[in-house]
């Protein structure tokens, strides 16, 4: 049986299409999902990711548990500071990825995948027992996020005053706190925003108030055009078990120094690091008619790759993908359609950022 989000009623009640993902009801779209993601990029429009594990880890070992099993480096944060990162296996392949919120010394908030919930938990757990930390799943709280240009604008009118003042001072991969609320300046569609994690009970009541402040409802399928124009990477496509972040364009997101930080996966990495990865993530663009899907193969002048995430992309009304091809691949290239060879050529990413076209 499929879970739903405290939101789950609402998105009835306003039409919405809801699927089945990662073992909840979720809404697709409200109606027009081109409508949804050009809300995003020209206003603002918000998301129920409510169905997102939120992890609490208190206790005195808390950050020296942090530096072992993420990548990126919790030391550098201070209170209300956030960064993101992924989870490694020792053969350096990505389990999930995740944003870690640092609340207090002795106390963060890790959000990570829907769809990696067990395995994700499971591997937590496995690692914490030399550590004096307690690890809490926050299933009584839901997330909302909001996104585009009059985002920020739109939620400070419906917080509460102090915590409304105390957001619109935040920096970006900052958040600040009221209680159980949790407003993060952070986001998944190139866009500036924020997600706010609060109790389940309550969330109901912030969507009708942004609502009524004009914020229009989104779905999951705006969330994945817009994150692929950003260049986001989507886990289970992009990257997985088998991909180091090296390979996925994620080299940004490991923190090599100091040295001596033994987190896990940090051993394969340094090998692939010296001997170089023989793939990397690119961006590309359909020069000819089609759209590029996941799975389907590059003709490179380096060699053959694969689209990891490919679609339509409304704010270039044109075909973009990201493709994992051999290092040193450029210019153009060839996306196999239905064995039909489709002219494109390789890119930087990402595509489009707050708003405009960067290709």
């Amino acid at each position: 049986m499929t879970k739903r989000t405290p939101l789950y009623d609402r998105h009835r009640e306003a039409g919405a299409r809801l699927v089945d993902f990662a073992g909840w009801d979720m809404p697709v779209n409200f109606g027009s999902q081109l409508a949804e993601h050009h809300a995003v990029r020209s206003d603002a429009g918000m998301f129920d990711v409510s169905h997102m594990t939120q992890v609490d880890l208190v206790g005195p070992g808390a950050e020296a548990y942090l530096r072992t099993v993420c990548a990126n480096d919790v030391a550098k944060l201070d209170d209300g500071a956030a960064l993101y990162t992924c989870l490694l296996n020792e053969s350096g392949g990505v389990i999930d990825d995740g944003i870690v919120y640092r609340l207090a010394a002795d106390r963060y908030r890790f959000v990570i995948n829907a769809g990696t919930r067990d395995k994700d938990m499971a591997w937590l757990h496995d690692h914490v027992d030399a550590f004096e930390v307690e690890l809490t799943e926050r299933d009584d709280l839901a997330m909302i996020a909001v996104q585009g240009p009059q985002a920020r604008e739109r939620v400070h009118g419906v917080l509460p005053e102090q915590l409304a003042a105390a957001a619109a001072g935040i920096k970006r991969f900052h958040g600040a706190g009221a209680g159980e609320m949790l407003v993060g300046r952070t986001g998944y569609t190139g866009e500036d925003g924020y997600e706010i994690m609060l109790p389940g009970d309550d969330a109901g009541r912030l969507w009708d108030a942004l609502l009524e402040a004009g914020v229009k409802p989104c779905g999951l399928g705006a969330r994945d055009t817009l994150r692929l124009e950003a260049g986001m990477a989507l886990y289970g496509q992009d990257m997985d078990e088998d991909v180091s972040p090296l390979e996925a364009g994620l080299g940004w997101t490991v923190a090599w120094e100091p040295a001596d930080r033994a987190f896990i996966g940090r051993e394969a990495l340094e090998r692939q690091r010296r001997e170089g990865a023989e793939r990397g993530l690119v961006g590309l663009v359909l020069e000819g008619r089609g759209v590029a899907r996941a799975h389907y193969r590059v003709v490179t002048d380096a060699g053959d790759g694969e689209v990891t995430s490919g679609g339509f992309a409304p704010t270039l009304e044109r075909s973009i993908a990201l493709a994992r091809v051999p290092v040193g691949a450029s210019g153009e290239c060839e996306v196999v359609i239905r064995n039909r060879s489709v002219k494109a050529r390789i890119v930087n990413y990402p595509f489009v950022r707050n708003g405009r076209p960067r290709i």
